[in-house]
């Protein structure tokens, strides 16, 4: 199995393609009014802290030379549609993530002599000579670790995990790359001394109940390289949900407002493999400071920025004066009749 991932600065390198003299020079997409934010940045405009989900105020103090561009969704579909249809020359096992991410398995392959490794090299082969894109990939046993591999050698390479290598990398793994460790629950593990995956391997479950609450299963079992999830190819969603963990707590609701701007388009994103659903709900999620948090839906028949506006008002009036620390949009789907129901897995 390998995590297949279009460089996370997609946008930008599809810009970048297009338009040559956007190459060298710090660049991001998204909108440039007072109250704009970023969607995405490319390598050059990172080095200055410029990041996604950044208002276009601040980035602009960070990097004054920065070039914002207003993004082409129809031509990143176009792109994500065509690399989509490299990988199903490879495999049909093919689970998507969103237009620039997908987990692949390649166990039953016959092609490249059965290799993942030599797969994941080839499609990246197929990807640049046929859109002139560069992309990384992670190959190993489980989704976790395959995500994580894919992070190792971007923006153009691959990373290898074999079933024997597995307890050497996750032993010195930050516990900040994984998934769903947020910047203030790492500086809280690193409070009680753990700092890597080792250190929790050296832990209990219970111990670690007491840090971080109902994570702390999941974070033992992955400290321990083990993710049982299989890939998900044809089930039938439930719902759609993006959310992100904010680097400082928010202590405002515009703040919020901004950062539900950014998210709001990349759920967009994620919601076009699946235009044929029928919405039914759309809610708003706020973590706050203490790690308690709020959500709050409504009936809806299509994904609406203003009304995701409206249920973070309400959401907002319950914060007690807490920051912020997470903010999401989910959006909920009506069964289909015909299609294959969501298939749940245990860890």
């Amino acid at each position: 199995m390998f995590n297949f991932r279009f460089l996370k600065s997609k946008y930008a390198a599809v810009e970048m393609r297009d338009f040559p003299e956007y190459q060298n020079i710090p660049l991001a997409v998204g909108g440039d009014g007072p109250r704009s934010v970023l969607c995405t940045s490319n390598y050059q405009a990172r080095q200055f802290g410029v990041r996604a989900a950044m208002p276009a105020i601040k980035a602009k103090q960070l990097c004054p030379h920065l070039k914002i561009v207003h993004g082409r969704m129809d031509v990143y579909k176009e792109t994500s549609k065509h690399i989509r249809e490299i990988f199903s020359r490879y495999t049909d096992l093919i689970e998507p993530l969103s237009l620039d991410e997908a987990y692949l398995d390649v166990t039953d392959a016959t092609m490249c002599q059965g290799s993942a490794t030599l797969i994941a090299e080839k499609i990246r082969a197929d990807i640049f000579n046929e859109l002139k894109l560069t992309a990384s990939a992670g190959i190993a046993p489980n989704k976790f670790l395959a995500k994580i591999a894919s992070d190792e050698n971007k923006p153009n390479g691959q990373c290898v995990i074999t079933p024997d290598k597995v307890a050497g990398f996750v032993e010195q793994l930050s516990l900040k790359k994984i998934p769903g460790i947020g910047p203030k629950t790492f500086e809280k593990l690193n409070r009680h001394g753990y700092v890597t995956c080792a250190d929790v391997r050296q832990s209990d479950i219970r111990t670690l109940q007491n840090i971080v609450g109902k994570f702390a299963n999941s974070l033992y079992l992955k400290s321990h390289g083990v993710d049982n999830r299989a890939l998900e190819v044809s089930r039938q969603r439930k719902s759609l949900a993006i959310e992100t963990t904010l680097a400082q707590d928010l202590s405002s609701q515009d703040e919020c407002e901004l950062v539900i701007e950014s998210l709001y388009q990349k759920l967009l994103t994620r919601l076009a493999p699946h235009s044929n659903r029928e919405i039914i709900k759309q809610g708003v999620k706020l973590k706050f400071a203490d790690f308690n948090q709020t959500t709050v839906e409504t009936q809806s028949n299509e994904c609406q920025q203003a009304l995701f506006t409206s249920l973070l008002s309400k959401a907002y009036s319950r914060s007690n004066q807490r920051g912020i620390r997470l903010v999401g949009l989910t959006l909920g789907f009506a069964d289909n009749p015909g299609e294959s129901q969501q298939m749940s897995f245990s860890l």
